[in-house]
């Protein structure tokens, strides 16, 4: 590592480096769905039924891009917008059962990424490194995401 490269440098660069392979992986994976629309559809099948703006919120973009994919998801039958029992004027966003094999193929790109990735690391190791991240975002404020957290 460069002297100039700080931690957070370094960590920030993985996250895109993953993110340019996951992309280029799931366009050559044929499913018809650009990187977006396939993150959209992870996070709502993993937070469960959830609204719209929270789904936003979740992926760090802006509403009317989640809007945007979740339009082409539910033109291709892999989400339903209901309503909100608590708010009428909201809708929950939840994947329909024509979204599991999908879900099960991004799943499949995303492991082969992150082998990749992790190639000469041992699993003890990525472990301790998952662990230590995980640690890092409670002490900057981030709350674990339940879901997420029980999947190593």
């Amino acid at each position: 590592m460069a002297a100039e490269e700080t931690l957070g440098f370094v960590i920030v660069d993985v996250a895109r480096l993953l993110r340019q392979q996951f992309d280029s992986a799931l366009e050559n994976a044929g499913l018809g769905l650009t990187a977006g629309e396939a993150r959209t559809l992870h996070h709502a099948a993993v937070a469960g039924p959830l609204r719209q703006t929270l789904l936003a919120e979740r992926m760090a973009v802006e509403p009317m891009t989640v809007v945007g994919y979740l339009d082409r998801l539910e033109r291709a039958g892999l989400i339903e917008r209901l309503t909100d029992p608590d708010d009428r004027r909201a809708k929950l966003v939840t994947p329909t059962a024509a979204a599991a094999p999908v879900l099960l193929k991004i799943g499949e790109v995303g492991a082969a990424v992150r082998q990749q990735a992790t190639h000469g690391i041992s699993p003890a190791e990525i472990a301790a490194l998952r662990d230590q991240l995980a640690l890092m975002r409670r002490n900057l404020g981030g709350a674990p995401t339940p879901a997420l957290e029980r999947v190593r």
